[in-house]
């Protein structure tokens, strides 16, 4: 029975290091594609074992930030399924327990939140560094400087004070009006009266040397 006993328990061993966590569509792994060439042109790199050690080690370092209090390190960083067109899938296992992973939605999270990293240290772009199912990062957006509600406030106190400007000078300008209208109906009716007085001086005139010119 000892015998036996031993005989279960080494294949049960054997069968669980047969077993590989990383497996092309893994539950809890993500595919990772990377467009060096077409990215970089001329001054493209050679994918190789240290690029891999870089990607595996940035990796861990995303972990680190998501999940406090793991020390995720690069053996954490589980990767299958490479191929010559730098296409693999990777899972991340767990510091204290070699054989559970992380859930893929913490990964996730933890990529998200640490894309310009990885996608800097190889000089890609979240286009040419894929990670499949995770959708890329977007910009964060631009504060403006100044609060949206003051720049509306200024432009509405700009109208208002336009506004008056408008109604002080059209004001301004019909009252001149008015007074040119004015001056214009007194001139005239001066002219008016000068000249009905100057006609009643000449006739009394002519009235008189009628007279004289009678005796």
């Amino acid at each position: 029975m000892g015998m036996l006993e031993k005989i279960f328990i080494l294949l049960c061993l054997s069968s669980a290091y047969a077993e590989q966590p990383c497996t092309p569509g893994v539950s809890d792994g993500y595919k990772v594609r990377l467009s060096i060439r077409s990215a970089l042109g001329n001054e493209a790199y050679d994918w190789n074992e240290n690029e891999m050690f870089l990607f595996r080690a940035t990796l861990a370092f995303a972990m680190r930030n998501q999940i406090s209090g793991q020390k995720f390190e690069v053996s954490n960083i589980l990767v299958c399924d490479e191929t010559p067109r730098v296409s693999f899938w990777f899972v991340v296992a767990y510091p204290r327990n070699g054989s559970g992973l992380v859930e893929k939605g913490l990964v996730e999270e933890a990529v998200r939140k640490s894309r310009h990293r990885i996608n800097s240290a190889f000089l890609l772009t979240d286009k040419t560094l894929e990670f499949i199912g995770i959708p890329p990062t977007l910009a964060a957006p631009v504060n403006p400087a100044t609060p949206p509600w003051l720049i509306v406030f200024g432009v509405v106190i700009g109208l208002v004070g336009a506004g008056i400007i408008i109604l002080l000078v059209s004001s301004l300008v019909q009252r001149k009006r008015r007074k040119n209208e004015e001056h214009e109906e007194d001139t005239q009716g001066k002219i008016v009266e000068n000249g009905a007085t100057n006609e009643g001086v000449y006739n009394m005139s002519f009235s008189d040397d009628e007279r004289f010119t009678e005796m």
